[in-house]
C-alpha cells in the first residue's frame, strides 16, 4: 500500500500511473526551464519566523475568495488536457472541489466540456478561456458560461504566442492519444489509464468540437493556437470581454506591477499572478519575487491570487504572507488527478489544508488574514 504524505508522493505516483507524454506536459516548462525551476526554488528560499507560546487552539482557513466562502485560501487552476491525465478529469477535480470548498476551474482546453462538467456538478465553477481571433467564438463561450452559471470568468492574457516546450515534440503527444510503434511499450504499462482515455468516451477538447477539424498532433494544436490566439490583443480586447462578462472577472497571466494596475483600469475583479509555470516566457521572474510588489500596486483595489510553484501548505502561507488572498494549484492538481482520479485530489486538497494549518499555527497565526511579512524572517532576493 501507498502511502501518500506530499503533494511530491502524488507526483511520483503519477509518473509511474500515465504515459510519458502526458506526464511531461504538466512537469515540463519552456525552452530551458529557468522560470520553472526559478518557481519552486525562490518559494524555497523563503523562512518563517517560528513563535511559541501563542494560542493556537483555534486556526481557522476559512476565507472568501470574490466574496464566497471558500474553507481554504485555494483554487484548482484552468489546466488543459485535465481529462487526459484520468478519463473525465475535469469533472473529477470539479467534484473534489467542491466537496471541500473551494472554488474549481475549467480550461477552454479541457477535455470535458462546460457542459459536461455543468451536467455533473451541483455547485458552479470558474471558467477559463483565452482571447482569440474569432471573436465571435469568444461571445459562445462568454453565453455558454454564463448558461452554465460560472462564477467568473477567468480571461488568460500571456498566451498571445506559445512558447515553445521542448519536452513534448520528442514524447509524441498526440490528441486524441492513440497507439504508435513509439508509444506501444509505454502504454502497454499503463492498463488502467488505456481503459479509461485511450478507450474512454471524451478523448478531445470538448469546448472546442467542430473548431479544431483534423487536429490529431501537437504539433496541429501549436499550429492551431497560432492561428488562433490573437498576439494582436491588447487591453481594449479586455475591456471588450468585461463588456460581456456580467459576473467576476479575474485577469490571469500578470507578471508586473504597471501590468496590474492596467488590469484593475480595465475592470479585474482578481488578478492572478503568474508565469504560466513557467510555460511561457523562458527567463521570467518567479511569482513569488514579484508578488509583494505587485500587490502594492494594486492596492486593494481588487483581489490578487497567486500560481506558480505551489506544492505545500507551506507555499501557499508564504504567498498569503506576500499579499495573496489565495493561491491557484495546476500541477500539483494535475499530479493528484493521475495519481488517483477524485481521491487523489481530494488526498491533495487534504495535505494542502493540513500542511497550511501547521504552518500557520507555528508562526503563531490563527487566521488567514492575519498572514503578513511578520511571519518571514528572511527572503533572498
Amino acid at each position: 500500500m501507498t502511502i501518500i504524505q506530499s503533494i511530491g508522493d502524488l507526483r511520483t505516483l503519477a509518473k509511474r500511473r500515465i504515459p510519458k507524454a502526458i506526464f511531461d506536459y504538466a512537469d515540463g516548462g519552456s525552452y530551458g526551464e529557468r522560470t520553472l525551476r526559478r518557481n519552486a526554488a525562490d518559494l524555497d528560499d523563503i523562512s518563517f519566523r517560528q513563535r511559541v507560546m501563542v494560542d493556537v487552539s483555534d486556526v481557522s482557513l476559512a476565507t472568501t475568495l470574490l466574496g464566497a466562502p471558500v474553507s481554504m485560501p485555494l483554487a484548482i487552476a484552468p489546466t488543459g488536457l485535465a481529462g487526459f491525465f484520468h478519463a473525465d478529469g475535469e469533472i473529477l477535480g470539479a467534484r473534489a472541489a467542491a466537496a471541500f470548498g473551494i472554488p474549481f476551474c475549467l480550461s477552454t482546453m479541457s477535455i470535458c466540456s462546460i457542459e459536461d462538467v455543468r451536467a455533473a456538478t451541483n455547485q458552479p465553477f470558474w471558467f477559463q478561456q483565452y482571447l482569440m481571433r474569432d471573436r465571435a467564438f469568444n461571445q459562445e463561450l462568454i453565453d455558454r458560461a454564463r448558461a452554465a452559471q460560472c462564477s467568473a470568468l477567468v480571461l488568460t492574457l500571456d498566451l498571445q504566442v506559445l512558447g515553445q516546450r521542448w519536452r513534448d515534440k520528442p514524447n509524441g503527444l498526440s490528441i486524441p492519444p492513440r497507439l504508435t510503434l513509439r508509444n506501444a511499450f509505454d502504454l502497454a504499462t499503463k492498463p488502467v489509464w488505456a481503459r479509461g482515455v485511450l478507450f474512454g468516451k471524451r478523448r478531445t477538447f470538448g469546448n472546442l468540437a467542430g473548431r479544431i477539424g483534423g487536429l490529431n498532433k501537437i504539433g496541429s494544436l501549436a499550429e492551431w493556437t497560432a492561428t488562433q490566439f490573437d498576439a494582436s490583443a491588447n487591453w481594449r480586447d479586455v475591456d471588450w470581454v468585461r463588456g460581456r462578462w456580467p459576473g467576476k472577472l479575474i485577469l490571469k497571466g500578470v507578471l508586473d506591477a504597471e501590468d496590474a494596475r492596467l488590469a484593475v483600469t480595465a475592470g479585474a475583479d482578481a488578478i492572478v499572478v503568474s508565469n504560466h509555470g513557467g510555460r511561457q516566457l523562458d527567463g521570467a521572474p518567479s511569482t513569488i519575487s514579484v508578488l509583494s510588489e505587485i500587490a502594492a500596486a494594486v492596492d486593494g483595489r481588487c483581489e490578487v491570487l497567486f500560481d506558480g510553484g505551489i506544492r505545500s501548505g507551506q507555499d501557499i502561507a508564504k504567498a498569503l504572507a506576500l499579499g495573496a488572498r489565495g493561491a491557484l494549484i495546476g500541477k500539483s492538481f494535475l499530479y493528484a488527478l493521475a495519481a488517483g482520479g477524485q481521491a487523489g485530489v481530494t488526498r491533495a486538497l487534504e495535505i494542502l489544508r493540513d500542511e497550511l494549518r501547521v504552518t500557520l499555527s507555528l508562526t503563531g497565526t490563527t487566521r488567514v488574514s492575519d498572514a503578513g511579512p511578520h511571519i518571514l524572517r528572511s527572503r533572498d532576493r
